[in-house]
């Protein structure tokens, strides 16, 4: 039996959940929300890829897989002379850059080599399956009992894993950091949105996948976050297979071209006062992030949309609604307004806020 995805979260809010309980009912008591944040979405990845049962000598494989996976997000973001004058490449070179990449690819290539290797030994040891299977266990049943029309190698699994971390930690992490100092800001919209919730949960004992669906302020109030403060604010970049006019310019075959969401996001010809947080604009509209809609691609469009759309989206509802469900927040005393809040970012891959949010806790009670 494969453990579920939503089994997993519910473990991981529970585990977030019981912590926040236990500092709020000692007294007041400040937390690094996005310390927590970064730890609940690098869990929810490892225990879907890699399950328990990956170790190293040192007892850290997961820490190990989570730190060189923002190296790499990191230096995929960093500058290099080559991407913009290609006849300069020897630059990067002599600089070390190119090195110091390879060096990277070799630690997380090792790392995930000895994942594999770990699953495969575990899986040789043990006579019965294990009642909970994770991405891992499915790629190598799937390899070792010939279940594909294709060959799948390590080299693939590890590509996989490496999407994975790339993708969906400091993503979800990201947004809903944002979308609570967004929400500290804006003590209106934060009463509203917990209304919401509260009045859907009612009095059970944890927030249900059933409940989000019903949960449309919510969802409001992530489109938006999503608008303002898109993960990655600039599109992986594609490539031309041909030349094409495009609005009067001569895109010759073989161009990279980047797409820049921020200023989509942003565009007052798209929406009316781009810079305020209003997510009242994605009440009764149809306008979505799912790469339909072009004034919205926070990811992506397209066949070359992010995979892990559904995936992170859940993660994100989920999480935010429970964090809202069970606590009230409030600013350290430090701080004069909400507006004292520093909104200044960390440009790369992933744009992150710089200084981690701190916030107290209050355990709500009906």
């Amino acid at each position: 039996m494969v453990q579920s995805f939503g089994q997993i979260r519910e473990e991981e809010v529970e585990e977030l959940i019981i912590k926040l309980r236990e500092v709020s009912l000692s007294g007041p008591y400040i937390v690094n929300l996005s310390e927590m944040l970064m730890h609940i979405a690098n869990n929810l990845i490892c225990k879907c890829a890699l399950g328990c049962k990956f170790n190293t000598s040192d007892g850290d494989g997961n820490n190990k897989v989570k730190y060189h996976a923002r190296k790499v997000m990191i230096q995929l973001a960093a500058f290099t002379v080559r991407d913009y004058f290609p006849m300069l490449g020897w630059v990067d070179v002599l600089t070390g850059k190119i090195e110091e990449y390879k060096e990277t690819f070799r630690e997380m290539d090792a790392l995930l080599e000895q994942v594999i290797e770990e699953h495969k030994k575990v899986e040789m040891e043990s006579e019965e399956n294990s009642n909970k299977k994770d991405f891992v266990d499915i790629l190598l049943q799937f390899k070792e009992r010939d279940m594909l029309d294709f060959e799948l190698t390590n080299d693939d699994i590890k590509s996989l894993l490496m999407d994975m971390f790339l993708a969906g930690t400091d993503t979800t992490s990201t947004v809903l950091e944002w979308a609570f100092v967004e929400l500290m800001r804006n003590p209106i919209i934060m009463k509203k949105v917990q209304k919401e919730v509260r009045r859907v949960v009612g009095n059970k004992s944890k927030v249900e996948e059933n409940d989000i669906g019903q949960m449309l302020y919510l969802k409001c109030v992530i489109k938006e976050i999503l608008r303002l403060h898109a993960p990655t604010q600039i599109i992986p970049p594609r490539e031309t297979i041909s030349s094409v006019k495009l609005n009067g310019y001569d895109i010759p075959a073989k161009t990279m071209v980047y797409i820049n969401a921020w200023a989509i996001h942003n565009d007052p010809e798209l929406w009316k006062n781009p810079q305020e947080f209003l997510p009242e604009r994605f009440e009764n509209s149809d306008v979505d992030f799912k790469g339909k809609h072009f004034q919205f691609v926070p990811f992506g469009f397209g066949r070359r949309g992010c995979p892990g759309l559904n995936f992170g989206i859940i993660s994100i509802e989920y999480v935010l609604a429970t964090l809202l469900y069970w606590f009230d927040w409030k600013l350290p005393e430090t701080y004069k307004s909400a507006h004292d809040i520093d909104m200044s970012e960390i440009f790369g891959l992933v744009t992150s806020k710089k200084e981690p949010l701190h916030l107290q806790p209050i355990a709500f009670s009906f």
